[in-house]
């Protein structure tokens, strides 16, 4: 059975994400196709994080809102970065590259912050059974929004515009 652990399934998120970058960085890849799936899933697990894991874990003292702030501002910058690649059209391109790498440093920055502040205290300060009443929660809405295509380039357009909703 798989783990409904909250910060298990966050963390096997940021692990499928970095295999996708390795995807991407690859010429010879489909990287359309990686770019596609990261798109869905970048936004997917931000918005259920956003929706269901962090005002949950703004209730605990030991959790320090100031790093729920920061990672709601962090998930917008990585927002705009996936928009600046999702508009390069030829992924053969320099710019294409370029554009990659930004956005590699915006998710991996965020996701590394993540784990050491955030899914370290929750470890910590949050029981085993809420954790996976978390992650159950957390896996519900990423569904529902991966579902709904969140990851087109018009709703990522439309949520980097959004800033600090």
């Amino acid at each position: 059975m798989p783990s409904t652990d909250v910060v298990e399934l966050i963390l096997r998120d940021h692990r499928r994400m970095e295999d996708l970058f390795r995807t991407m960085r690859n010429a010879e890849s489909d990287r359309a196709a990686a770019l596609e799936e990261f798109a869905h899933l970048l936004i997917a697990h931000a918005s259920a994080e956003e929706d269901e894991v962090y005002p949950a874990l703004r209730r605990y003292k030991n959790v320090d809102g100031e790093d729920v702030d920061h990672s709601v501002h962090e998930h917008q910058e990585a927002n705009e970065a996936l928009l600046a690649l999702l508009e390069v059209e030829d992924t053969a391109s320099e710019e294409w590259d370029e554009k990659l790498e930004e956005l590699v440093t915006a998710v991996n920055h965020h996701a590394d912050e993540e784990e050491r502040t955030l899914l370290n205290d929750a470890r910590e300060n949050v029981a085993d059974e809420r954790r996976s009443q978390l992650g159950e929660a957390f896996r519900e809405a990423r569904a529902k929004y991966l579902e709904s295509g969140c990851g087109s380039i018009d709703n990522v357009r439309e949520l980097a515009a959004s800033s600090g909703k």
